[in-house]
């Protein structure tokens, strides 16, 4: 039986020892009796006569659904969050998209088109009028209506003016999502701490984040100037958006607090008095939302990086094996475009980022010499350590990681394979599951807006991710390469450099944070100072040496003080007079510099666009290593004052129109196209679409039933067992199996192969897997098996390098993995093609960009035979206990629950597990009938 709730972001919102061990049930009964009498919250908003939402130039047809867990309602009074706490009970529409969501891993075998709605809700624009359950003219204004559906509690934004519009978009979000949107900008600014407490993970959360976007309010005001100034009259008016939004959410926070329905996390963290009322909920200013997008830029659009690891590991391979073969298999690993790799867009060739032939200007630090840039300093009290250790860093660690290493994906066909003859999309992003969630949907409709979907709270003056009149679209995380390291020579001291021939003085950017503990709070008071020094190349990130000169690496990258420029591409997708077509829309997405996969559906047309300013770099620079920071290797066309410099032209990015099928999932985006990310080789888990889209393709007549199936199934397949497990199987029997244990360990492996390499219940609710002992044996086997293969081949030094470039092991389980614990993402980072090309290798088969050498059993068969069996033996051994260890959600040898989906809270409502799905957070399924 789970034991306790984890500790979560925001641990400080624990009341005191939790509330049933703290206060006896009379006590909290009559505290929560005492806290009821404010007005509850839609009611204090200023509920009209229910009414109609007009629904406009609607061309879905009834086929546009959409789902984001846990619910609608985010915000939770005092009373609310004591309630939660103390019996489990929720409030209106806190968790209703939950259950929905959770039954399409039982419910998808026997889906069809008419039940569809049965795990999602209706995306049709407006509400029917026996569907209303409440109207809103918010600040008593005649020119927005907010009208709340019964069934999810989505608003309906209705304006005459523009003004109104974006008023009523930003009253909406306070209603829904006013805690958060607080938590997070202060957290864009690195002052969650001071805000909301000195709790580990508070800590580790700010520290994360300041450190990639470490800006000065004049930066932030820089930001919001830039994207004004340079984009003509869609600047201005998504300044005026911008701010109508604004006046909206402050307008809700000044009738919160004279109405006293304000967020319950105000009292716990101080902020607020439950008795006087007295204490102050700041307004939001425009600066509020660079930093918010700061935060979302750094979590879903910023690839690249880790090039000082990859430095690292090249030396550890040249160590090994000498330069020339060190490099050789250095790259081998790299994939940098391997040629097995799953593609979203099959056909052409778009070079980005490729290895060059001659590589001039890089700086490789001496062997040992590298160090990380300290963050945190003079910390007193409850601080602890900085982020690279101890709890604050492993709590940071899995906050940021379940979002950034999320599961977006996609799935668009074509009209001519589809049954109606228009084309058919389910798609959405991955961000991470968060109670509340860091989405909301709305539905906005206003003068030169049009338009319903998920938005981030706090930036929900356009949707973000959704559908138009007659169009939808969505996005998932591309991770190229738009962020360089380089090599800063320094002089006089540590905090001056060379710049461009000039010893030049670091930049110091210091955030102070001092908290004291609360009633509801059992971390002691302390405080810590962040500092990050920066550079014309960008903030400093490792000291090292370079052939014995003292260097800092910095990193450089090309969304670094632009983040609010790609609000004029949002601007445009909510424009009905603007988005037509798949042109215009792939026009849209261009302004967007985050680096995303973007997905286009209409009636008649699909259509595909990698969006990101992709630097052009000088030639002869490696984008994989540190270079030297000297005007021969800077970007070209770099201005260091803006951070601007010439970018690859959208021709140049991967894109088209009208593809018979599109899938992605982080996957390779297209020939000579490199990715940041390791790992895009032979098996990744966009074959899992792939394969099940090109079967439905192939047999024609793709419904949006059929779609969803094929979505679903690919979210409860192990990848491991669907596209390894039989070759590994194959090399093990392919001499009789003599050990008992061993043996009966292949037969349930090759069971559950034969049933689908699923993970799913027994049946609904079950909280037991089918097959669940081959699934124990493959999780306990996997890391054993590629430590027993690899290791031996390439020496625990550069074995170890290697998995830091990219984890071995990504199992829904994987608590040490890049996502942590119940965070539902799996199986996007693993040894998957190493495995994979490495077992064929071996067999004799044929292998197209195969590793530089074979590792298992040295290339003997027979030798990897014996490896693979011992490991198998020994996998075959362990416990249920000893593979699911236990944490703060599940008891030790609970395999359901340790795969199961935990929302982490980031506020003071929390919900139970649900089962496993590797799939989006928000998702749509659509398909328009008609076109204007």
């Amino acid at each position: 039986m789970p034991r306790r709730h984890p500790r979560t972001v925001l641990d400080r919102l624990r009341t005191p020892r939790g509330i049933p061990g703290f206060l006896k049930t009379a006590s909290v009964c009559a505290l929560i009796a005492g806290l009821l009498s404010p007005i509850a919250p839609a009611a204090a908003a200023g509920t009209a006569n229910p009414q109609a939402a007009a629904a406009v130039n609607d061309h879905c047809g009834n086929r546009c659904s959409d789902i984001l867990p846990p619910g609608q309602n985010g915000n939770a009074t005092l009373a609310q969050i004591l309630l939660n706490q103390a019996f489990g009970t929720q409030p209106e529409h806190a968790e209703d998209q939950l259950g929905p969501y959770n039954n399409l891993a039982k419910g998808y075998p026997g889906l069809t088109n008419d039940k569809i709605n049965t795990f999602f809700n209706d995306a049709s624009f407006g509400v029917p009028a026996d569907q209303v359950a409440s109207t809103v003219k918010p600040a008593g204004r005649g020119d927005v209506t907010i009208v709340r559906d019964k069934k999810t509690g989505v608003p309906h934004i209705t304006g005459t003016t523009r003004y109104g519009t974006e008023f009523g978009a930003g009253y909406a979000a306070a209603q829904d999502r006013l805690w958060l949107m607080d938590v997070f900008r202060h957290v864009g600014r690195g002052q969650l701490t001071s805000f909301a407490g000195g709790a580990p993970s508070n800590q580790g959360l700010e520290q994360q984040f300041w450190r990639h976007a470490p800006y000065t309010e004049a930066d932030l005001q820089a930001q919001i100037d830039n994207a004004v100034a340079t984009n003509g009259e869609r600047g201005r008016q998504a300044l005026a958006d911008a701010k109508a939004y604004l006046d909206g959410i402050n307008a809700y926070i000044d009738a919160s607090d004279s109405g006293r329905y304000f967020p319950g996390e105000y009292v716990l963290t101080g902020h607020k008095d439950s008795i006087t009322n007295a204490g102050k909920i700041e307004h939001f200013e425009i600066t509020d939302l660079v930093a918010l997008a700061s935060v979302i830029g750094a979590l879903f659009g910023s690839g690249g990086g880790g090039e000082v690891n990859n430095a690292i590991s090249l030396l550890a391979a040249q160590e090994k094996y000498g330069v020339a073969e060190g490099t050789r298999v250095w790259e081998s690993f790299r994939m940098r475009d391997d040629p097995e790799a799953v593609l979203t867009q099959r056909t052409g060739s778009f070079p980005y980022a490729t290895r060059p032939d001659a590589p001039q200007g890089t700086a490789l630090p001496d062997a040992g010499s590298v160090r990380a840039e300290p963050l945190v300093y003079d910390r007193t009290g409850s601080a602890t350590t900085p982020t690279a250790t101890g709890a604050s860093g492993a709590a940071a660690r899995t906050a940021l990681s379940s979002a950034r290493r999320g599961m977006s994906n996609a799935l668009v066909v074509s009209g001519k394979h589809t049954a109606s003859g228009h084309p058919v999309a389910v798609f959405g992003p991955q961000t991470g599951y968060f109670a509340p969630q860091l989405l909301l949907l709305q539905e906005i409709q206003g003068p030169g807006i049009s338009a319903r979907g998920a938005s981030f709270a706090g930036l929900s003056f356009y949707v973000e991710l959704g559908r138009g009149q007659d169009y939808a679209w969505s996005a998932t995380t591309s991770g190229q390469d738009i962020i360089d390291t380089y090599a800063v020579e320094l002089c006089q001291d540590d905090h001056h450099y060379l710049y461009r021939g000039t010893c030049t003085p670091m930049e110091k950017v210091e955030q102070k944070n001092a908290w004291k503990p609360t009633v509801a709070d059992g971390t002691a008071a302390g405080s810590y100072t962040m500092r990050v020094w920066r550079t014309k190349y960008g903030p400093v990130e490792y000291r090292a040496t370079v052939g014995g000169k003292k260097v800092a690496y910095t990193t450089l990258r090309s969304s670094f003080l632009h983040e609010a420029d790609s609000i004029i591409g949002f601007q445009m997708l909510n424009d009905p007079d603007h988005v037509k077509g798949p042109e215009d829309f792939q026009e849209a997405v261009r302004h967007i510099n985050y680096t995303f996969n973007w997905f286009y559906a209409d009636s008649e047309h699909t259509a595909y666009y990698n969006s990101g300013d992709n630097p052009v770099r000088a030639s002869g620079v490696d984008a994989e290593f540190p270079v030297w920071a000297r005007p021969a290797y800077e970007w070209r066309g770099w201005d260091p004052a803006a951070n601007t410099a010439d970018y690859t032209p959208p021709s140049a990015h991967p894109h088209s129109v009208d593809q018979d099928y599109y899938v992605s999932w982080n996957n390779k985006q297209a020939k000579g196209y490199t990715t940041a990310p390791w790992g895009n080789g032979s098996v990744h888990r966009g074959n899992l679409l792939d394969d099940r889209v090109r079967e439905l393709v192939r047999q024609g007549g793709v419904t949006r039933a059929s779609l969803v199936k094929a979505m679903a199934d690919a979210g409860l397949a192990d990848l491991r067992a669907e596209d390894v497990l039989p070759r590994l199987l194959k090399v093990v029997t392919g001499a009789p199996v003599t050990d008992p244990a061993a043996a009966a360990a292949v037969s349930k492996l090759q069971a559950w192969v034969a049933a689908g390499s699923k993970r799913t219940e027994t049946s609904a609710g079950s909280r037991r897997y089918a097959d669940a002992d081959a699934i124990r044996i493959l999780d306990a086997w996997w890391p054993l098996l590629v430590r027993a293969a690899f290791e031996p081949g390439l020496g625990s030094e550069l074995y170890r390098a290697m998995t830091a470039n990219l984890p071995v092991d990504e199992s829904p389980s994987a608590a040490h993995g890049p996502t942590g614990a119940h965070a539902g993402s799996s199986f996007q980072y693993g040894w998957w093609s190493y495995v994979d090309k490495d077992l064929r290798a071996v067999l004799g088969e044929p292998v197209k960009g195969p590793l530089a050498r074979a590792y298992c059993g040295d290339g003997s068969l027979g030798a990897c035979r014996d490896t693979l069996v011992r490991t198998l033996k020994e996998a075959a051994g362990t416990t249920m206990a000893q593979v699911y260890p236990g944490d703060d959600v599940c008891a030790a040898g609970d395999q359901w629950c340790a795969d199961s989906i935990n929302h982490r809270t980031l506020g003071g409502i929390k919900h139970g597990p649900i089962s496993w799905q590797n799939r989006p957070t928000y998702q749509q399924v659509v398909e328009f009938t008609s076109h204007r």
